[in-house]
């Protein structure tokens, strides 16, 4: 089964608990988190191909008391592939690490990504060390990823198929230095 995107995202981020901080991915990934409701504790990547994950692994490093989900595509995960390897060896318990995977490189022209040419991005996972590897190829194992987000001991790594749609883009805040503000004060509300 490939999931709609925009439609994936929203059921990630329902019934987000509190403490649960996400990193959305560049382009899509944040177009489609603003989509599902702007929301203070969405650290929105403008400009940072393949940054996701480590901005995921600082959080989650710096703010052990919080839940991370990284999420992001297929494109800017190949990028930052080396950064699985230090999750991999960091083992943050907080973290997981979401890749909707297309296939496509969607910010630069749809053009075929590494992953529609045979690239195992869970098996990638599983080589540099994460040991919570889950492909979701329905609407339960969608649910349940959501229920992991706020309570899996990590760090955990899903890849969900999504559909190459391009709804219409929904462009949340646009200034780092209001996204950082907003966000670390989110983060002293958790407290």
């Amino acid at each position: 089964m490939m999931f709609e995107r925009r439609a994936a995202m929203a059921t990630l981020l329902a019934d987000r608990p509190k403490n649960l901080f996400v990193v959305p991915g560049l382009g899509s990934c944040t177009w489609d988190a603003a989509a599902a409701g702007d929301d203070d504790r969405n650290f929105y990547l403008w400009g940072a191909m393949g940054g996701a994950a480590m901005i995921g692994l600082g959080l989650a490093l710096a703010q052990p008391e919080l839940r991370v989900a990284v999420i992001t595509g297929d494109g800017e995960m190949l990028m930052g592939m080396g950064s699985l390897a230090t999750i991999g060896v960091q083992k943050p318990k907080n973290l997981s690490v979401v890749v909707f995977d297309n296939g496509l490189y969607g910010e630069t022209g749809r053009q075929e990504s590494h992953t529609s040419c045979g690239v195992d991005l869970l098996e990638v996972a599983r080589g540099c060390g994460i040991l919570d590897v889950r492909q979701i190829d329905d609407q339960l194992g969608l649910q349940e990823l959501a229920g992991l987000l706020a309570k899996s001991e990590g760090p955990l790594f899903a890849r969900v198929p999504i559909t190459p749609d391009d709804p219409p883009r929904v462009l949340p805040e646009k200034d780092g230095v209001a996204i950082k503000d907003r966000v670390r004060q989110a983060v002293e509300r958790t407290r």
